[in-house]
């Protein structure tokens, strides 16, 4: 009997333990029931600590000792409230977060760039697709579940915040900052596709920061290197740019990023960036907008906030328009020592940052800071690539397949037919080939790198048979599969060739590079496949062995024959 009634109550235990867990407030919930923990926090910190609690700092883990120690002296001393991990590995980060805690009178908020996972920033660790390719997805609970696992892998590397994701609508073809890293140009695809992300990683325990406020999206300017303007009307802005945020703000985002854009319906100040601007920060996405949670400006060592605002002024101005959180000052010391002088000067009130120390101190509750815990060391790296990560990640480059030309077409290839597989872009054999070679038991494959010549080609060509079944690869080479893929006017002129040929074509690159291809649009099948990735080139595989039915839409308009919302 004793025994049955303890089993009753571990049982009844665990069952009111997983609920709690369940029922977590959210972190905006949160905030209106302030933690006893972060009052007593709060009251313990002087003026320079509660500034210094709004600077977070660079850290990474590919660099050396000497600068990784300099990094723990400005914790030690500055007290700042937060990291941002930038390159490095997984187990290295892990043994530095340790130690870098160790040094932090409050615990630090550890946050870090993932819009595709911790393999945006570390190596030996995932990369899921670019949200161009997500953006194609038709079934939101996969990227729900790619929420869920980016969080986990965070969770294991002792962060507490992804700055992701990216719900900029990149309704302009030609940015070069935002681009693949869209889930495109439909600002109702941008705001599904970034909702289920979102969701995904807050139910898993992550806080998180859409960005970039109030839009990135349409402008061929880098924030990076210079102040990108957006021009457009407050009616404009608000029913396009602004919608995904509205919309993401109401299912309980944890946290905005601003970003750094000149937008005079906004701000008519000259030269003023919206992370600056307190009409924008504090009148649009407080006040009108409603946002109750945590604000963070983008770097503040870019150009284009900085370029206007020199010698910490940026700073200053940062934390009067509204800025919860300042990440990489180009010097925090100088920073939080020029904003207690502000409130001095009476520019701000100390009040003012208070709020913001308070949000910053809540955040730190929520994700469990309030109880230290080190981050375990060992098996790192196994422990953030686990089996099931590995399925999702497949699974979602087979949901993103988008087939813009002939479904049916690809289903008339006889597989004990001679078959030739021409991959254009990169001089080795790729996964693509190996995998079809499976199936096309009578296959011979060729390659000819970005830069083929005539008379490379022509060797090619001579080897080709009127009879011939042809699957061309069109592949980027490229780190990051940008616009402007580099293949030479010989190659392109190939593949324009062989479009009147019995072939049919994948390309594994960013769908805005369609537009300089000609003769694509005559293809007898053509296939989207995104990226370059091994993931890609078996999903793609698959396809053309009729084992995966494509069911992915083109998220971006490339041309007039290559529509936003195409795909077969």
């Amino acid at each position: 009997m004793k025994k049955y009634l303890f089993c009753s109550i571990a049982a009844i235990i665990g069952l009111s333990a997983t609920s709690l867990k369940a029922q977590q407030a959210s972190y905006t919930d949160l905030l209106k029931n302030e933690p006893i923990w972060v009052d007593s926090v709060f009251k313990k910190l002087n003026k320079r600590q509660k500034i210094a609690q709004m600077f977070f700092i660079r850290a990474q883990t590919n660099t050396s000792q000497k600068l990784q120690d300099s990094i723990g002296k400005v914790i030690k001393k500055e007290k700042i409230g937060g990291l941002v991990f930038f390159q490095g590995g997984p187990a290295r980060q892990a043994v530095l977060t340790n130690k870098y805690q160790k040094l932090a009178k409050v615990p630090l908020l550890i946050t870090s760039d993932g819009e595709w996972g911790l393999g945006m920033r570390l190596d030996s660790t995932i990369s899921y697709p670019y949200q161009m390719a997500l953006g194609a997805i038709q079934d939101k609970e996969l990227i729900y579940k790619m929420g869920l696992e980016v969080a986990k892998d965070y969770k294991r590397l002792g962060m507490h915040m992804n700055l992701a994701p990216v719900v900029d609508v990149n309704n302009n073809a030609k940015n070069p900052v935002i681009n693949y890293r869209s889930f495109g140009e439909n600002k109702y695809n941008v705001a599904q596709k970034g909702a289920a992300y979102l969701k995904g990683m807050q139910d898993g325990g992550l806080l998180v920061s859409i960005k970039h406020f109030p839009g990135h999206g349409d402008t061929d300017v880098d924030s990076h290197y210079d102040l990108p303007q957006l021009k457009f009307t407050k009616e404009r802005l608000d029913s396009l740019e602004i919608y995904p945020f509205k919309e993401l703000i109401n299912q309980g985002a944890a946290g905005v990023m601003i970003a750094h854009m000149n937008i005079p319906a906004l701000d008519a100040t000259p030269n003023m960036p919206s992370t600056l601007s307190k009409p924008i920060v504090t009148g649009l996405l407080k006040d009108q907008l409603g946002f109750k949670g945590i604000i963070i400006s983008d770097a503040m060592e870019m150009k284009g906030v900085v370029k206007y605002f020199k010698d910490g002024e940026a700073d200053v101005m940062g934390v009067i328009a509204g800025n919860d959180i300042l990440e990489l000052s180009e010097n925090s010391k100088r920073a939080v020592k020029m904003v207690a002088q502000a409130i001095k000067d009476q520019r701000l009130t100390i009040e003012r940052i208070d709020e913001s120390v308070k949000k910053i101190l809540t955040a730190k509750y929520w994700a469990g800071l309030n109880i230290k815990k080190p981050v375990s060391e060992t098996n790192v790296a196994a422990e953030v690539n686990r089996p099931e990560s590995m399925v999702l990640l497949q699974q979602l480059a087979n949901a993103s397949m988008t087939m813009l030309r002939g479904a049916d077409y690809i289903k008339t290839f006889d597989p004990t037919k001679r078959t030739v597989i021409l991959n254009l872009g990169t001089p080795d054999v790729t996964t693509f080939q190996k995998e079809l070679e499976a199936t096309y038991k009578n296959s011979i494959y060729y390659s000819l790198d970005k830069n083929a010549n005539a008379n490379a080609i022509a060797k090619v060509i001579a080897e080709l048979k009127p009879d011939d079944q042809l699957i061309v690869a069109i592949v980027d080479s490229r780190l990051r599969p940008s616009n402007n893929m580099p293949l030479s006017a010989d190659l392109k002129n190939l593949i324009s060739s062989l479009t009147n040929r019995n072939a049919v074509f994948a390309l594994f690159a960013n769908p805005y590079n369609l537009a300089g291809l000609a003769g694509l649009e005559n293809a007898k099948s053509l296939l989207v496949a995104y990226q370059k990735e091994d993931y890609m080139q078996k999903a793609a595989a698959s396809v053309f062995k009729n084992q995966l039915i494509p069911t992915g839409k083109l998220p971006v308009t490339a041309n007039q024959y290559f529509k936003s919302g195409d795909g077969l």
